[in-house]
């Protein structure tokens, strides 16, 4: 194996995907759809051959939480049958697998943070498929590394600091809930965790494969955060609007989501000796670079 492990990426357009490239990480391929296609498996065999890689990481998935509550075959073939057979085919070569997966496997009861080894109970249909793909990536591939992410933010793609400066731009008042807690986890930290993760994977006398939280330590609840993001475009000029906090009951939303997303980290911490810097430093980058480009857009709109 080279110095630097070769790591394939399957998706390309998401937003860890997009932070993952971003990352300046030599070794580096990406494959995405149509070529690779979590939703049509067949095609993931050839990408994998071309690339040659000493471990995969899987950034594809199916993330529309409420989406899937009306369209599970597809959050299901994505989310639960690709993953099956990536971890087939990093099997049969003998490669690990790091699968990338979510807090929505829970159901937010749990009085504390979640650890690994809690027993899912996911109350959404995107949960379910997230869940069983786990199982199925954990049945197939003995050198698998399941990472569990939550409440996830960037510069990049969709996500929720980039909804709610959008969400500005059109209104005076937001409606966040406030009794959703979780921690929040900047995207580039978490594909520094990955590397490293992937790295160690690589060799020849690892052994610690399983499940792994990765993901920021501060909690915070939903409308706190957007109170934040808006305090943070406020210094740059950027869109603000006033946060009208309210209980879940009073948001209802086609899925479920967990109460408590918290996502304790200290194992991955221990076992692969990685840092996970302060969210809200991330925060101050994503919001600067989102308020930049929604200027820029509103410049070349006018002109």
């Amino acid at each position: 194996m080279s110095e630097v492990a070769r790591i394939l990426v399957v998706g390309r357009t998401g937003q860890l995907a997009q932070a993952l490239a971003n990352a300046g990480r030599p070794g580096l391929s990406f494959a995405g759809r149509p070529e690779a296609d979590l939703a049509v498996p067949s095609t993931l065999e050839a990408a994998i051959g071309q690339a040659a890689p000493d471990a995969v990481i899987n950034a594809g998935a199916y993330t529309s939480v409420d989406g899937a509550e009306s369209d599970a075959a597809s959050a299901f073939a994505i989310n639960r049958d690709g993953p099956a057979e990536l971890a087939r085919l990093c099997a049969a070569r003998g490669i690990p697998l790091i699968h990338v997966s979510t807090d929505c496997v829970f159901d937010g009861r749990k009085d504390g943070p979640y650890e690994p080894g809690d027993a899912p109970a996911p109350l959404s249909a995107y949960g379910q498929s997230k869940w069983e793909g786990e199982q199925a990536v954990a049945e197939a591939c003995p050198r698998h590394l399941i990472v569990r992410v939550s409440w996830v933010f960037s510069e990049y793609a969709g996500n929720f600091v980039r909804t709610m400066l959008m969400l500005a731009r059109t209104r005076d008042t937001v409606t966040v809930v406030s009794d959703q807690f979780g921690y929040p986890t900047y995207c580039p930290d978490i594909a520094q965790g990955l590397f490293r993760m992937a790295d160690a994977a690589c060799a020849p006398d690892f052994a610690a494969y399983g499940t792994y939280h990765l993901a920021g330590s501060e909690a915070i609840d939903r409308a706190s955060m957007a109170k934040l993001v808006y305090a943070e475009s406020e210094t740059l000029g950027g869109p603000v609007a006033a946060v009208k906090a309210v209980p879940t009951t009073d948001y209802p939303t086609p899925a479920a989501r967990p109460l408590n997303a918290r996502l304790a980290s200290r194992k991955a911490i221990d076992t692969f000796g990685l840092t996970m810097p302060d969210w809200r430093l991330g925060l101050t980058a994503s919001v600067k670079t989102i308020v930049s480009e929604l200027s820029a857009h509103s410049k070349s709109d006018k002109g």
